[in-house]
């Protein structure tokens, strides 16, 4: 072999040499867990290239060579697959498994939950508050509703109780749409299982009687009573009569007790006074009360009292229940 080719090949072994290395050494820091001890979070803007994301990975210390991170990337054709968000990263994730996790999107979920039977204004508070929601709306109920883009005319009882998973940075506007949208879709779903000879002429109707319901009882075995006893006032032409009406057409002023003069409080919410349903929900009710609403029980009773307990003794007819009401609200036998 001529002195002329042996440092040439020579120096060709030496990088094919190199290379093998520089694969290798590639190859075992790819697969060897970031320098974590616990779980971390890392947050990639929306936006970030490939290059910061590698040199923030070496700022925190989690890998020596984030250059072989890149390599990968673009190795792979995911270079821009990466999703920005918000990623929990336990300890154990090597480069290979971050890459991976960073491009399947697979971010945190903050969760927040609408309490079955709050009003609007309870609601628009806890969004107002929560820290893991941005705040971007303003103006009046109509005008929310307008950046909302949902559909009802009145925004209350227009959001279903539920808990909701949504990554961080979702904004006010877009936790509120998807709670619209999903009470648009149950009371749909429920309207078109109904049962037969209801006195509601629309599913509006029923979302009003279902927040009665809902403000009346919280026992999951009584909604379908309380819901056969309004219902069966509303086609003898009966008045309603239900306190939580009431207490919603005073709204702050309520002081926690109803007293003599707030029935005759003359506002059409008051059902003492007006006959038939109140014009708009009162409340946000689940869908366990939007069932109930739409199929009541079988049952005879026009009348029901507290009984101090959290339940409430049904009755047929009026000489039963003044006997009811001396006994749980009088103290009487």
């Amino acid at each position: 072999m001529s002195r002329i080719l042996l440092p040439a090949l020579l120096l060709m072994i030496g990088a094919v040499a190199a290379v093998a290395w520089l694969w290798q050494d590639m190859e075992r820091q790819l697969n060897q867990p970031l320098s974590i001890t616990e779980q971390e979070v890392l947050q990639v803007p929306p936006g970030t290239n490939l290059r910061t994301l590698s040199m923030e990975l070496q700022r925190r210390g989690w890998m020596q060579r984030p250059v072989y991170f890149e390599i990968e990337a673009r190795r792979t054709d995911r270079a821009r697959q990466i999703k920005a968000g918000e990623y929990a990263i336990p300890p154990g994730t090597t480069p290979r498994a971050l890459l991976d996790l960073l491009v399947s999107g697979q971010v945190i979920q903050r969760q927040m939950t609408i309490i079955e039977g709050w009003s609007f204004r309870e609601l628009q508070q806890a969004v107002m508050d929560s820290p893991l929601l941005r705040r971007t709306l303003s103006g009046s109920e109509q005008q929310i509703m307008a950046q909302i883009g949902c559909s009802a005319d009145v925004p209350e009882g227009a959001f279903l109780p539920d808990t909701y998973r949504f990554p961080n940075g979702t904004t006010d506007v877009e936790f509120l749409r998807r709670a619209c949208a999903a009470m648009d879709k149950v009371l749909t779903e429920e309207w078109a299982g109904r049962a037969q000879d209801l006195p509601y002429t629309d599913p509006y109707q029923a979302l009003i009687m279902a927040s009665v319901v809902e403000k009346e009882t919280g026992v999951t075995e009584e909604r379908s009573r309380i819901a056969r006893v309004f219902v069966r006032r509303l086609k003898l032409g009966m008045r309603l009569q239900t306190d939580p009406t009431v207490i919603y057409a005073l709204g702050e002023n309520f002081n926690g007790n109803i007293r003599r003069d707030d029935l005759e409080l003359d506002s059409p919410f008051n059902t003492y006074l007006y006959a038939g349903l109140p014009p708009t929900p009162i409340a946000m009710p689940g869908r366990a009360a939007i069932h109930a609403a739409l199929h009541p029980a079988e049952d005879n009773a026009l009348y029901f009292v507290a009984r101090g307990d959290g339940t409430h003794e049904f009755s047929a007819t009026l000489e039963e229940h003044n006997r009811a009401v001396r006994k749980y609200q009088l103290g009487k036998e």
